[in-house]
């Protein structure tokens, strides 16, 4: 009869294989993942409990599964469970197990193995399964002795919480079986195929993702976790999708027939962590997306959320349009506001900041300093630590920290604050045609100058007409005026020279300290009755104009002014009906010539003339003396005249981050507008100090056009800014600075 159940045990047996393979031919179409635990063979041990449901009074176990390297790895391997020698009966319904259980979360969906055994008076191996609520459900049982290992197959459709292996006492808990004959069951080459649906969790973190932009190697953190299931087996790290880091973490698992298989129930950790270094410098610049993924074992996939990355490796270009305030010629006010334009960093970091470096003559160093600020187009009030020709170099920073000092552009700084020497030419005899002063400057050089003379004891100068002459000598300049036709006495002379920087000087002595003077006698003549004395005579005059009045004086552009005066005796009365001569001297680059004018003074010895608007100028006025008077002469008055310029600015109101478009024209009557265009300052008003300062510097076009465009960067709120243009001082420029009628723009923060 033992036979008999033996054969009746492998039948049912055989029966449910059949009917589980049918449930496992419609579960392998089901998008499940899975993988498969070795047990007790291929040189792996098992990962399963043990327990006898007697106390250990009744039964005991054996495991043996792993032979020595080199033996087949099947040659007596088994787990098996032992009714104990010495023992009369068990209970019914009592028995031992072997027991695999899956992860939390996963399920057995498949058992594959080979089983044996010998059972007597009642003994049964039974296999079954734990559905998750502590039952039992057996899919296949023996009660006869077949020691002969026989393959088994079970598939599940809903995965089930664990598997076990139980010798057992089939009959009623009031009845029992013998133990005189020792019964046994045994397992060996289990496949389990446990079902895990749980997707990991992962993160991404670390100094690449702490914000901002980076260069160079960053750190990147990670993390992955699934309190269920078979456990992390794979960390894989992405930017832009391609990987930069794969991390695999420790597994118990066995490589079998071409195939990782796991060797325990929950193969891997729940839980890991790491990091790694990734070079930025192998990606463009711009926004990336940083990713962390993790593998379990199963081949369940959980991705971190995208984490953007800002990178850049490479230094900004250099600055473009480097423009000086005023110029790059000599100057003589120790003072330089440098502005330029970024270059455009289209994905890259923006710009954040400019590095200087001053250098000079003696190896003067300032060393490399450095002016900060998002988008900083400017730096103002640089100085230098005494006359001579300078440089400064100019580079970027991005926000990335990236700066090339190979990129810097040399600016020329030229500060002249020496006065040129100037002296009268040695041996210049009485009777000479021709005066001459030579003027030295080693910085700017000579620009120009005038030679005149008064007689002596007189109060006014006479400007003689004066050419300059560059000499062989660097910095080295001969002033010479012709002689007029002198009367008798003693004249003597002055020369006023000035440098390209504007710094002036003046002498009336030789280059060897003495006077210069010379001296005019009569010539012999027969005795006659004197002429009565000439009466002496004073000249008065002053411009007025605008607002002001004065020997000097400012007007606006386009704006008539008036030189009025008075021609007086030594005494103080006024002296009517005379002749002046009014001499007025454009300044250097205008168009027009020298103007000269006659006015008639008044009964009481008063003059009054009216200018014409044009550019600045100097005007000198002379009474030629008759018979009665000595001659007068007004020493030089200055005229400037203010530039005049226009802007206009579209739109009036706008956003940070805008861009205003600023416009306009600098008038150019009697002047050609500099080659390479006149240089136009924009300013805005700050608040603080109630002063202009520069935002940007440009040119205008051959017409004295101009038209550029700033935005508005870091306005928050609602702010009114006022702007104007002021057309700069130049050389050869013939007009005063002068700016035009502020213009307000209302910007409102995002």
């Amino acid at each position: 009869m033992t036979g008999t159940r033996g054969s009746w045990g492998r039948t049912v047996a055989l029966g449910i294989l059949l009917a589980l393979s049918m449930l496992l031919l419609v579960a392998s179409k089901a998008d499940a993942a899975k993988y498969a635990v070795a047990q007790c063979g291929w040189y792996v041990g098992a990962d399963a409990g043990w327990a006898d449901t007697t106390g250990g009074a009744k039964f005991r176990q054996d495991a043996w599964c792993v032979p020595p390297p080199g033996a087949d790895p099947f040659d007596g391997a088994h787990l098996k469970s032992f009714t104990r020698d010495g023992q009369s009966t068990v209970s019914g319904t009592r028995f031992a197990r072997w027991r695999w259980t899956a992860p939390a979360g996963a399920g057995i969906t498949q058992v594959r193995g080979t089983w044996w055994h010998a059972l007597h008076d009642g003994m049964e191996q039974r296999l079954g399964v734990d559905p998750g609520s502590g039952g039992f459900e057996v899919f296949a049982a023996a009660d006869g002795t077949d020691t002969v290992p026989r393959e088994f197959v079970a598939g599940f459709a809903t995965p089930k919480a664990a598997f076990e292996d139980r010798l057992l006492c089939a009959r009623a808990e009031t009845k029992s079986c013998s133990l005189e004959r020792t019964s046994w069951s045994g397992l060996r080459a289990l496949t389990i195929t446990v079902q895990d649906d749980w997707a990991p969790a992962a993160s991404v973190g670390g100094e690449i993702a702490a914000g901002g932009w980076r260069k160079g190697v960053q750190r990147v953190d990670f993390s992955g976790g699934n309190e269920r299931g078979a456990g992390i087996r794979f960390g894989e790290t992405t930017l832009d999708g391609g990987r930069v880091d794969l991390t695999e973490y420790p597994c118990d698992k066995a490589l079998i027939g071409s195939e990782w298989r796991a060797t325990r129930m929950q193969p891997c950790l729940t839980g890991v962590s790491g990091s790694a270094a990734i070079d930025t410098t192998r990606f463009s610049d711009g926004r990336h997306s940083l990713r962390h993924c993790v593998t379990d074992f199963a081949g369940n996939l959980g991705c971190s959320g995208e984490r953007y990355v800002d990178v850049d490796n490479n230094p900004p270009a250099h600055p473009r349009s480097p423009t000086l305030a005023g110029g790059d010629g000599w100057r003589r006010v120790n003072d330089f506001d440098l502005s330029w334009t970024n270059p455009d960093q289209g994905r890259a970091a923006p710009i954040w900041g400019a590095y200087w470096r001053i250098t000079g003559p003696l190896g003067f160093d300032s060393g490399v300093r450095f002016v900060g600020g998002r988008d900083v187009a400017a730096i103002a009030d640089r100085s230098l630590p005494g006359s001579g020709r300078y440089s400064l170099h100019l580079w970027l920073r991005d926000e990335a920290g990236n700066d090339a000092p190979g990129s810097a552009v040399e600016i020329p700084l030229r500060l002249d604050e020496v006065r040129p020497t100037v002296a009268f030419d040695v041996g210049g005899a009485d009777e000479a045609t021709e005066v001459r002063a030579t003027v030295a400057d080693s910085l700017s050089g000579p620009a120009g100058g005038t030679i005149s003379y008064r007689r002596l004891n007189a109060e006014g100068w006479i400007e003689l007409p004066t050419g300059t002459r560059r000499e062989a000598g660097a910095g080295t300049a001969s002033l010479r005026a012709q002689l007029p036709d002198l009367g008798p006495g003693t004249y003597v002379f002055r020369a006023d020279a000035v440098d390209a920087a504007g710094n002036a000087a003046t002498t009336t002595l030789r280059a060897d300290g003495t006077e210069m003077a010379i001296r005019r006698t009569p010539p012999p003549v027969a005795p006659q009755r004197a002429l009565p004395p000439r009466a002496k005579t004073r000249l008065f005059a002053r411009l007025r104009g605008g607002h002001g009045r004065g020997e000097a004086l400012t007007v606006p552009f386009g704006a008539p002014a008036v030189l009025s005066g008075r021609l007086v005796r030594a005494e103080g009365a006024g002296v009517g009906g005379r002749k002046l001569r009014v001499v007025a001297r454009p300044s250097r680059g205008a168009l027009a010539e020298t103007a000269r004018s006659t006015v008639v003074t008044g009964e009481r010895g008063g003059f009054e003339l009216r200018l014409p608007p044009g550019p600045s100028r100097r005007l000198t006025v002379v009474f030629s003396g008759d018979d009665g008077l000595e001659p007068a002469r007004r020493p030089s008055l200055e005229l400037r005249v203010r530039s005049g310029v226009t802007l206009r600015a579209r739109p009036l109101a706008l956003r940070t981050g805008d861009a205003v478009r600023l416009s306009g024209r600098v008038r150019t009557r009697g002047a050609p507008v500099p080659r390479r265009g006149k240089l136009v300052a924009i300013q805005y008003l700050e608040a603080a100090t109630r002063r202009w300062r520069p935002v940007l510097v440009t040119r205008t076009d051959h017409d004295g056009r101009f038209r550029v465009r700033y935005r508005f960067r870091y306005v928050s709120g609602l702010a009114s800014i006022r702007l104007r243009a002021t057309a700069l001082a130049e050389e050869r420029w013939p007009y005063a600075p002068g700016s035009s009628r502020p213009v307000t723009v209302q910007v409102r923060g995002r």
